[in-house]
């Protein structure tokens, strides 16, 4: 199943995803900039086979919901990421204001 719904923030709004597959789901938060997702994101790919993409993401481990996300520390970011002053430590909430 796939569920699709607005994220406030600020007074602004992302796109919340979550994919349910067996045992696993998958979660992400998404501006017209980047995103931030679950522990499946690869950042290392990104950084390096797909640097030419300059993504602007990140990502955070050990979340279950949409809330969890927001509020959980980055464990790792992309490279263009962190052009925009998002690094790892910072709350997806405030990563997501970044991309906004």
């Amino acid at each position: 199943m796939i569920r699709m719904e607005p994220v406030e923030i600020d007074g602004r709004t992302a796109l919340g995803i979550e994919v349910k597959l067996p045992k696993t789901t998958l979660l992400a938060i998404t501006t017209d900039k980047g995103y931030i997702m679950c522990g499946a994101l690869d950042v290392g790919l990104l950084n390096e086979r797909l640097r030419d993409r300059n993504i602007i993401a990140g990502r955070a481990v050990g979340v279950r919901t949409l809330e969890e996300l927001l509020a959980a520390p980055l464990e790792s970011v992309t490279h263009q990421a962190e052009t925009l002053g998002i690094h790892r430590g910072m709350q997806g909430r405030e990563a997501i204001l970044k991309m906004m």
